[in-house]
Order: C-alpha cells, then sequence, then structure tokens
C-alpha cells in the first residue's frame, strides 16, 4: 500500500511539474521572440527556422563585421557564465544526477540560462533546447519551493522536468522523456523508475506549451518512404560516414586539455571560439550561425544539394573546438551537424535527402549523446513510421562502432558504476549513504567519499538493527539550529550533506533548504519520523 501510493504522488508531481514547465516554456518562447531580432539586428544575418518554430526561409542578409566582433566578447561572457565544473544545461543534468542529486542552487541555474540565451541569440553553437532543458530544471526547483520532495523525488523530478523542458521545444514528447533516460549512461541502459514519470512531465508540457503555438512537428518532412531493397547499402554507406565523422568528433574533443579549459583561462578560450565564428561568418559564410536546425530543415526539403557536406563540416569543427567550451552540448547543434552531412552524401550518392537526412541526425546523435533509442523515436515522430527501419538499423551500427564516448560529461559507464545506485542499501526507504564518523577537533568538512581514517573512530556498524537513512532538510526545519530538532527516540542526525560533502553536525549549525541530513536509526523509528514529516504542515 505504501508502495502505491508513493507511485501515485510521483505521477500527480510529474503531471503539475509538466504543467509548469509548459507555462514556463511558453515564456521563454515569447522572450526568444525578442531576443532573436536583436541577434539579427547585430550580426547583420538571421538563419532560417523551422515549421514548428514559426519560421521556414527567413535567412537574410550579410554578416555584419563590426556585428560580429561582438561574437568573442558573447562567447567569454558565455564560458564564464556557464560553470566549469558542470558544464552545459544537459551536463549539468547527468552530473547532477549520478551525484546523488548535487545539482547548482537556482542561482547557478539562472546564471547558466542567461549565458545559453544570450549566446543563442548571438549565433554561437548554442541549440534553443539547452535553454528549454534548463528552464525544466529551474521548474522542478520552483515545484521545490511548495511541495515537499525528498532526495529521490527530486532526482526523478529533476529528470523529468528536463523531458517537460525537452520535449515542447523538439515537439516529441516521447521521443524527449526516452532520451532524457537514455542519456545518462554510455551503455545501453535506462533508468525505467524514472522513465515513466518523464513520460508524464514531457506530454503535460506539451500539452500546455502546443496551446499557445500549436502542435506542428519541429521539422517538416514530406515523402520519406521505405528504401527499396537496391538501395539499402546505399544508405548504410550514409549512415557509415556520419558514424566515422562522430567518431572523430569525439577524439577531436580531447585535443585541448581540461586543465586548459576548465580553470582561469576558460573565459579566454571561450573569447577565441567566439573569433573564430566571426571568422568563419565573414570569410566564409554566415551559415554557421546559429545551431543550424533551419538549415537542416532546407536539406529535409531538398532546397540543398551537396554544398550541406560543406555546412555540415564547417559546424563539425566548431563542435569538436567548442564541446570542452559546453557549446554545442545539446541535442539540435549534434542533430543539425549529422543531419547536413547525412544530406550532402544522399545528393552525392544520388538517395533521398530527406530520408538520408534523418539517417545522417541519427547517427551522429547517436555518437555523441549515446541515445540510439531516442534519436529514432525523435526520426519517427518528424518523418513518420516509414523511416523506422531503416534508422534504427543505422543508430544500432552507429553505436555498436562508435563505443561507449560520448561529448555529455559526466555519462556514467552503467547503472552499477552510477553513485545513485553504489550501495543502495533499503530499497523501500528515501535514501542511504555510507556513513562516516565525525572527527574530533576538526571544522573541515569531510568529503563525501572518503573514509575515515581516524583509529579511535571507526565507521560504526549498519547492523540490521540501526541503518542510515539520508533525507532532504523539510521546509519545516529550514533555519532551525540542529540542537532544537525534536525528533523521536532512537533516531539520531550523524551528518549534514552541504554543497557534496558531509559535515560534522554541529549542535549551532543551522539547516538551509539545500540541505541534507543524514540519520541514524533503527528501521521503525526512522519510519516513525518520515510518518510526522509526511504530515500536513510538518
Amino acid at each position: 500500500m505504501l508502495t502505491r501510493l508513493e507511485t501515485g504522488r510521483i505521477v500527480v508531481l510529474s503531471v503539475l511539474l509538466g504543467m509548469l514547465v509548459g507555462g514556463l516554456c511558453i515564456l521563454l518562447r515569447v522572450l526568444l521572440g525578442y531576443l532573436m531580432p536583436l541577434g539579427a539586428a547585430l550580426t547583420g544575418y538571421a538563419p532560417p527556422g523551422t515549421p514548428g518554430e514559426g519560421g521556414l526561409m527567413m535567412a537574410f542578409g550579410d554578416s555584419l563585421p563590426w556585428g560580429l566582433l561582438f561574437l568573442p566578447f558573447v562567447g567569454a561572457a558565455y564560458a564564464w557564465l556557464v560553470p566549469a565544473d558542470l558544464g552545459a544545461p544537459f551536463s549539468q543534468l547527468v552530473r547532477g544526477y549520478h551525484a546523488r542529486g548535487q545539482w547548482p542552487n537556482l542561482r547557478g541555474q539562472l546564471r547558466t540560462l542567461l549565458g545559453t540565451l544570450l549566446a543563442y541569440a548571438s549565433g554561437l553553437l548554442i541549440g534553443r533546447d539547452s535553454a528549454f532543458v534548463m528552464v525544466g530544471q529551474i521548474g522542478t526547483r520552483l515545484l521545490g519551493r511548495v511541495t515537499k520532495l525528498d532526495s529521490i523525488e527530486f532526482r526523478t523530478l529533476m529528470l523529468s522536468g528536463a523531458a517537460a523542458g525537452l520535449g515542447a521545444v523538439l515537439h516529441a514528447p516521447l521521443a524527449a522523456a526516452v532520451l532524457i533516460a537514455e542519456v545518462l549512461y554510455r551503455r545501453f541502459e535506462f533508468e525505467f523508475e524514472v522513465l515513466m514519470p518523464c513520460v508524464l512531465a514531457a506530454v503535460a508540457a506539451y500539452a500546455v506549451y502546443g496551446l499557445g503555438f500549436g502542435f506542428d512537428p519541429l521539422f517538416s518532412v514530406t515523402g520519406a518512404q521505405v528504401p527499396a531493397a537496391s538501395q539499402v547499402l546505399a544508405y548504410l554507406l550514409v549512415a557509415l560516414g556520419v558514424t566515422l565523422a562522430g567518431w572523430l568528433l569525439l577524439r577531436a574533443c580531447r585535443v585541448l586539455p581540461s586543465a586548459w579549459t576548465d580553470g582561469w583561462l576558460r573565459p579566454l578560450f571561450g573569447g577565441i571560439f567566439g573569433l573564430l565564428t566571426a571568422a568563419v561568418a565573414l570569410l566564409s559564410t554566415p551559415t554557421i550561425l546559429g545551431d543550424g536546425s533551419g538549415w537542416f530543415q532546407l536539406g529535409l526539403s531538398s532546397f540543398l544539394g551537396a554544398e550541406a557536406s560543406g555546412m555540415g563540416a564547417w559546424r563539425w569543427l566548431l563542435l569538436a573546438l567548442g564541446a570542452r567550451l559546453a557549446f554545442g552540448g545539446g541535442v539540435l547543434p549534434s542533430l543539425a551537424s549529422g543531419g547536413l552531412l547525412g544530406v550532402g552524401l544522399g545528393q552525392t550518392l544520388g538517395l533521398d535527402p530527406a530520408l538520408s537526412g534523418l539517417i545522417g541526425a541519427v547517427s551522429f546523435l547517436t555518437v555523441t549523446l549515446n541515445v540510439p533509442v531516442g534519436a529514432t523515436l525523435l526520426a519517427m515522430s518528424w518523418g513518420g513510421d516509414a523511416v523506422l527501419p531503416v534508422t534504427l538499423i543505422a543508430a544500432g551500427l552507429a553505436h555498436f562502432l562508435s563505443g561507449e564516448s560520448g561529448i555529455v560529461p559526466g555519462q556514467a559507464r552503467s547503472r552499477a558504476a552510477s553513485g545513485v545506485h553504489v550501495n543502495p542499501g533499503f530499497s523501500q526507504l528515501p535514501d542511504t549513504v555510507r556513513y562516516i564518523p565525525p572527527r574530533r577537533n576538526s571544522e573541515a568538512p569531510v568529503p563525501f567519499d572518503q573514509p575515515s581514517e581516524n583509529p579511535e573512530h571507526p565507521p560504526q556498524s549498519t547492523s540490521a538493527e540501526r541503518e542510515l537513512y539520508r533525507r532532504a532538510v523539510p521546509s519545516s526545519w529550514n533555519g532551525t539550529k540542529l540542537n532544537l530538532l525534536a525528533l523521536p527516540p532512537g533516531v539520531e542526525v550523524v551528518g549534514v550533506v552541504r554543497d557534496g560533502v558531509v559535515r560534522v553536525p554541529r549542535p549551532e549549525l543551522r539547516l538551509t533548504a539545500e540541505d541534507e541530513l543524514v540519520f541514524l536509526a533503527r528501521p521503525e523509528a526512522y519510519a516513525a519520523l518520515e510518518g510526522v514529516l509526511r504530515l500536513p504542515g510538518v
């Protein structure tokens, strides 16, 4: 009965979160409507849009030298605003989940959103999906301020909020939910316990978002059919070619040492990336401005020939140079890069540009984000059921050949390697952690996974009599000193998780909404505490 009630709570919270994120996505879409013309006026060039986002064949103007001079400053500002240790919104989502819910606070997330909007509106290699994923995470923070979420609920809903934002911007809620559950791991693994909340939140968000901006597919794909048997080999060659490009991209992304891109030189390299983008736009082609989704649409519509390969190659280069700096770390930049390469290769081989573009997009997205199923569902959402067989084969081939690398930092190799699933303990209780005993005469925080080396205080046994539990601070305890907490008999606080480390529970320590408490208690005593904390108003 308890398990069924808790499942029902997650269902309700997921739907409510989806509706909230859908409303926030409407506000974000309106904001982008004001920002994009400003960016176009600055650079003198506006890239084409997609049918689902209200634009197509709307590219105009030539890039202005004086306007492009602002791109280095925008690149430096983006690299400074986006945290180096966490990265872009997708990277923050993945890393935070595997770190047992240690995401940036609301201020840090708003800062990331500001940098993302600034870079996207200016024409740098940032997809609009990154901003929507960030809004989904912020929506979870806002929901957590009005309702009580324990650590497991918070982690699950953070993924669900991201799926809601991604489903709204891609106009494909089911594919977005699968992609979020799949992107967490390098191997072909899923978090099935979070898949359904992601689906519910994504569907609810798209329902709200569609009321404001319609339910048209993001891309318009016409004429894509099941390929003839004589053409299957040619389409597989397209998949192999794009897979090779993605594999080379992963190797090129590691050229710059992480110490350079994550240290104090990060804004400098961000400025250099902006300068290179401006140089390519001015001296070669301005089509590299923006995330490329509009040009991908033109390729799918047969308006581009073999020159689509050149567009994809330029975007491949920018992605290789900027991935370490969090440029191009979303879905749409990879989708456009692989799709344009696929269109160009397909036109060279005399194939249908729509189907070859979708195959290229699926292959490249599979290599860069490790999401073969999510990428296939995206192609099917836009191209129809007829593209499913060949795109599924292309995704499987790309995943088999590319290995387990990706451009999203923080992906765990498998569930067994995830911090969420290491030593899980009692699955029916909110969460468990390994106990780290306090050290005498020490004010320094204790690292989360560092065992005590003090022989006078060995780790306490986690026998069947007393167990360790980890729980978010209830809203009614926010600002309260530890020595004023009213705990049932047999329950004691043995640690406070703050900023990713376990601190010694000092009596005068005041709790904050971002903290988590580590309890040592017998199961029946902790169950009594949970029963009290879940009462209305507590």
